[in-house]
């Protein structure tokens, strides 16, 4: 029957499950239906009607099609090169493929009942297994994991292993899933190049940067307990950062070929260090990277401490003191290095960074060559500093600064002839700082012509309503503090003139003060500047006189009105213990003094604390003076007080 259009039929009494169907699923679908009438069957008692046939017709060959696609599926199975296996819902290997028993060193047969699992290590860690468990169960979709496998002949090879559920069985049917396993050690050993690549320095042939902040997070999220001793480790960091000292000047000088070799020279007394240290040291690893141009980092997981890693800077600073022989160039380098070791609890790559970072700064900043350790009382200086800094400019226009003065007295007669302006912040987070707390802040950024120009307006405003408050005194004069970079940065002369007409204050009676290192050796814009106040009749001085270089011989080419003694050598007229006087700072003082006068300016002193130290400069034949013994800096209501207190004043 075999070839007909009718397809074989199954003999009376027998069950169509029992058929040996050899009818292809191609046959299934093009048999056309049997025909109405048949035969007459002698020994069939009844003879069945034409739509049972019809059925019987199509359910013996539906399952002839079914049994040939298990057996191609399984010929499929077998004679595939991915190795294989059926795995049922506990996880015990239904069957397996030879490509997968060769993979194994063993034979299909003998993985049957096998843990699938333990044939390609799932169960190592808890990730991996909770996620093929969660196939086995049904409620996840699929599983892909890459797992290191040993072959049979001996070499290591990387796995990638997948498992999904197998679809087509019947609810009645234990759920069962596939297992691939694929070898991808081709693929593996590729990737690892190129990551080798993208994480090294070509030039040192270090870990880069990308690397660095890789192994440094892993280092910060690995908790404390790590080994399988469970012994506790240490929970701290360390970190050298440097920076080569005057690399730059090498690249430029004898070009970058050279500048390479130093850099890869380097780079090789780096690791030398690191693994001296690793041997005195032993615990955590060492990580040595470049990362960029010529700064480098070592890395200290496990840190023994501050003085390990301090020992550890100063080995490589010893280590780059002595000289490199490079394609017969003879160099020396040094190195700046910050050093910052802290508990891993608590901190951040980030966090580590910026306190590396700027401790190499400090160690510039401190002279180079040398080490320093992160100090975290001057950071909160340096973060202070910072926020002053970002908030000084918005502050002038919020109005958050005033002005206090303080009295400049004459020494003779104990008059008051003037006053300094000295400028108050009025910081909404830090409460009021003094001058020092943000001036150098805003000469470094600029803000000091802004500031500046709102302070002798302020000031000089201030002088002109004493002045017409009381009209029967003699009129006060005011000092005014003046930032180099105002002279160089804006236009002083216009703007004092400008504020002299919008407030009507007299020229005399403003005083405009400089230091010493500000106006010694004022040539060009700056001397010419002066020079146009000076004529204007506005009187200047120089702030903090003796504390300079003191070029005296500008004395007489400057436009100079006043000088004014450092408070030092006031303090000085008396040693430490307070009670035996020093001839010396008091020789020294008579002598400015006399310089002063005999060019014909005026000598006002500053700190001024005792009744002793007035009366020692009243000798001297000191003018003025300005300190504690008179008055601290008060608001201007205070101001009018002692002007309706001087001598001879009215008395209200």
């Amino acid at each position: 029957m075999s070839g007909t259009s009718e397809g074989p039929r199954a003999p009376a009494g027998t069950s169509p499950d029992a058929v040996d169907t050899t009818v292809t699923e191609r046959h299934t679908e093009r048999a056309p239906a049997p025909p109405a009438t048949r035969p007459a069957q002698p020994q069939v008692s009844a003879q069945p009607s034409a739509s049972a046939s019809a059925s019987a017709q199509a359910s013996w060959s539906a399952a002839d099609a079914a049994a040939t696609e298990l057996r191609d599926h399984r010929a499929a199975f077998n004679a595939a090169t991915l190795p294989m296996a059926v795995v049922d819902g506990r996880g015990h290997v239904v069957r397996a493929n030879d490509a997968l028993g060769a993979l194994l060193g063993t034979t299909a047969g003998a993985l049957a009942d096998r843990q699938a699992c333990e044939l390609v290590d799932l169960a190592s860690d808890d990730r991996t297994w909770l996620a093929y468990r969660e196939v086995l169960q049904g409620r996840r979709s699929r599983f892909r994991c890459t797992r290191r496998l040993k072959h049979p002949d001996g070499r290591t090879l990387w796995a990638e292993v997948t498992v999904v559920p197998m679809t087509g069985t019947s609810a009645a049917e234990p759920a069962r899933v596939l297992l691939t396993v694929a070898d991808i050690s081709d693929r593996r050993e590729l990737q690892d190049r190129l990551r080798h690549l993208q994480m090294h320095d070509p030039v040192t042939r270090l870990p880069n940067r990308t690397l660095f902040f890789e192994r440094l997070s892993v280092a910060l999220e690995t908790p404390p307990y790590q080994d399988d001793s469970m012994l506790p480790r240490h929970g701290r960091i360390g970190l050298c950062y440097l920076d080569l000292d005057g690399f730059k000047a090498i690249n430029d000088t004898l070009g970058h070929r050279i500048g390479d070799r130093l850099l890869a020279a380097v780079a090789g007394r780096l690791n030398d260090c690191a693994e001296s240290d690793a041997s005195r040291n032993p615990g955590g690893s060492r990580l040595v990277a470049r990362m960029g141009g010529d700064e480098f980092a070592i890395l200290v997981e496990d840190s023994g401490g501050t003085e390990a890693l301090t020992e550890l800077a100063r080995s490589v600073l010893a280590a780059l003191q002595h000289p490199f022989d490079l394609a017969g160039q003879r160099l020396s380098v040094s190195a700046s290095i910050g050093v910052v070791e802290r508990p891993v609890a608590g901190t951040s790559p980030t966090g580590l960074m910026q306190a590396a970072d700027t401790t190499l700064y400090w160690a510039k900043a401190d002279g180079r060559a040398r080490w320093t350790l992160f100090d975290p009382e001057r950071n909160a200086h340096r973060m202070t500093r910072q926020a002053l800094s970002s908030t000084l400019r918005p502050a002038v226009e919020r109005g958050e600064f005033t002005l206090e003065y303080q009295p400049l007295v004459g020494m003779a007669d104990g008059v008051v002839r003037g006053v300094e302006a000295l400028v108050r912040w009025n910081h909404p987070q830090f409460g009021v700082l003094s001058p020092n707390r943000f001036v150098g802040i805003a000469e470094e950024d600029g803000s000091i012509v802004q500031l500046g120009r709102w302070v002798l307006r302020t000031a000089c405003r201030q002088a002109r309503r004493w002045q017409l408050d009381h009209p029967d005194e003699p009129a006060l004069f005011i000092s005014v503090n003046v930032a180099v970079r105002q002279v160089w940065d804006s236009d002083l002369v216009a703007d004092v003139a400008q504020i002299l007409n919008e407030t009507g204050l007299d020229p005399g009676l403003l005083q405009l003060e400089l230091t010493e290192s500000a106006v010694m050796g004022s040539g060009g814009r700056p001397l010419r500047a002066l020079q146009a106040l000076s004529d204007m009749g506005v009187r200047i001085a120089i702030d903090d006189f003796g504390t300079g270089y003191s070029n005296l011989a500008y004395l007489s080419r400057l436009p100079v009105s006043v000088l004014k003694l450092d408070g030092a050598f006031v303090k000085g007229f008396r040693y430490e213990d307070g009670t035996h006087p020093s001839p010396a700072d008091e020789t020294i003082v008579e002598a400015m003094v006399q310089l002063a006068h005999r060019l014909g300016l005026t000598v006002t002193a500053e700190c001024v604390e005792t009744a002793g130290q007035a009366e020692r400069l009243r000798r001297i034949g000191c003018d003025t003076g300005q300190g504690w013994l008179y008055s601290r800096a008060v608001a201007p209501e205070l101001i009018a007080a002692l002007i309706t207190a001087r001598p001879g004043a009215e008395q209200d």
